[in-house]
């Protein structure tokens, strides 16, 4: 059976351990990097505990109908049958919905924001990308959010072909979710 004594020596900003073993009787030293010796308060990177957190964690991209809406009863089978309708027939559709799951935490009085990038095809087989933004404020657990592109900017952009949707405080990037081809 084999015991192992583990003993830490900070010597300056290195650290050395010394692991004895129990059988052999032979003493191993190990000397670990130096940003691993010093503690996050004096290198001035905040700690894990304190660093803003956010994740984007699901997202539902809807077309929606003439009339506004996603599907024709709350079934589950019909939503997904209307909206493979809606696909195929494109002059049936008024506008692209992304429902989007998020979180966030330690993030108190901050002000967030959802982005939506899409890339489609407009005419003559042209690619056009365009972005939709939301400003969001963090719950106590997660959120749905809902961003819409509708009219000539829905025209402008064709069919779609890819998404982005990023969740971002400030300038910091928190959480992304992207489709297949993006």
């Amino acid at each position: 059976m084999r015991q192992l004594l583990m003993i830490a020596i900070l010597l300056g900003s290195f650290a050395v351990v010394f692991a004895d073993d129990a059988v052999t009787g032979a003493t191993n030293a190990v000397t670990a990097s130096p940003a691993a010796a010093v503690p996050a308060a004096q290198t001035g990177l905040p700690r894990q505990s304190e660093a803003a957190a956010g994740r984007v964690l699901k997202v539902l991209p809807l077309f929606l109908d003439l009339k506004g809406h996603d599907a024709v009863s709350p079934s589950l089978f019909d939503r997904d049958a209307y909206q493979a309708h809606l696909r195929l027939h494109t002059n049936e559709v008024s506008a692209i919905r992304f429902d989007v799951l998020w979180k966030a935490s330690n993030l108190k009085g901050a002000r967030l924001k959802l982005r939506a990038e899409l890339r489609g095809v407009g005419e003559r087989g042209l690619p056009r990308q365009t972005a939709i933004e939301k400003e969001v404020t963090p719950a106590f657990f997660r959120s749905w959010a809902s961003l819409k592109l509708e009219g000539d900017e829905l025209r402008n952009l064709g069919s779609l072909v890819a998404w982005r949707v990023t969740l971002w405080d400030g300038d910091q990037l928190l959480g992304e979710q992207k489709s297949f081809l993006w």
